[in-house]
């Protein structure tokens, strides 16, 4: 058994697909099978059942995934220590970014370490809000980029990248015989928007107390782009972020109704525990130069 064979596993037992786990290692799919068969006839165990819809624990794999989490940790604090000792900052960071307002952050950030930082190995994911900021507290991601509407967790430290507006859109037909003022008409509608997000469903309360509305149906999605097609089809009213908004308007597929009142803030966060972890100190630094 080796580590590469132990970086496998772990990756399998979070994507829970061979595919997806192949994707996150840059490794071919027979590369990853033959590493989960190399450490089950290693230890004698079987790691996974094979489902019909991926790879699933067995009861000796979960036992056994904590123990190979804490391995790999250990393995890159040894490699961060030997850095510190030679004077260059090296380890693994786990980047989660949420939604579209991250992604160019996230990827300025990866680059910025790529260029100057190259013994520090990232592996980026996406994901919601929610899921990110879940996965920082859990510690399956060592730092991520989300937004959020109100103050940041205090169990996290936490600094500001960014801010964007919210527009609320409406499909051009429905918004051709309404004024901004028309709030009443509006609020008969449908209300499309990610309600259990908190970003959108504070821009959305925000809205609602401005214009004292409380929308007769609100249908949840969890994707800004199901947002966009559901309203450029007629269903209703939605929220959506400023640039998928304006791009939206611009091709005709939308109406701009008005901006919401709150604007959301784009952050990066990791645990505050960790604020002595040298990768994160780094990466803490280029973003502060950054914004």
């Amino acid at each position: 058994m080796d580590l590469h064979q132990l970086k496998t596993f772990a990756a399998v037992a979070r994507e829970r697909t061979i595919t997806r786990a192949s994707e996150r290692l840059h490794l071919s799919q027979p590369a990853v099978s033959a590493h989960i068969k190399a450490l089950e006839d290693a230890l004698g165990l079987t790691l996974f059942e094979r489902t019909p819809k991926g790879m699933r624990l067995t009861e000796d794999g979960q036992r056994l995934l904590l123990k190979a989490e804490e391995t790999l940790g250990a393995h890159q604090e040894l490699v961060a220590e030997a850095a510190r000792i030679k004077g260059r900052v090296a380890g693994r960071l786990r980047l989660g970014a949420s939604a579209s307002s991250s992604h160019e952050m996230a990827g300025r950030l990866v680059a910025r370490l790529s260029a100057g930082s190259p013994e520090i190995e990232v592996a980026l994911e996406h994901g919601s809000s929610r899921d990110i900021l879940d996965r920082v507290r859990n510690g399956t991601l060592d730092a991520g980029f989300y937004n959020e509407g109100g103050e940041p967790d205090a169990a996290l430290t936490a600094i500001e990248v960014g801010r964007f507006a919210t527009y609320v859109v409406a499909p051009p037909g429905l918004a051709a015989g309404a004024t901004a003022a028309d709030w009443r008409r509006l609020a008969e509608q449908p209300w499309i928007f990610p309600a259990a997000s908190a970003c959108c469903g504070r821009a959305a309360e925000s809205i609602f107390a401005a214009h004292h509305i409380r929308p007769r149906r609100v249908i949840s999605v969890d994707r800004e782009t199901m947002t966009r097609s559901l309203v450029a089809g007629g269903l209703g009213v939605g929220l959506l972020h400023a640039e998928t908004a304006l791009d939206a308007s611009a091709r005709g597929e939308v109406a701009l109704i008005a901006e919401a009142p709150a604007k959301v803030c784009v952050r990066f966060a990791h645990l505050a525990t960790r604020a002595a972890d040298p990768v994160l100190t780094l990466v803490r630094s280029i973003l502060r130069e950054a914004v």
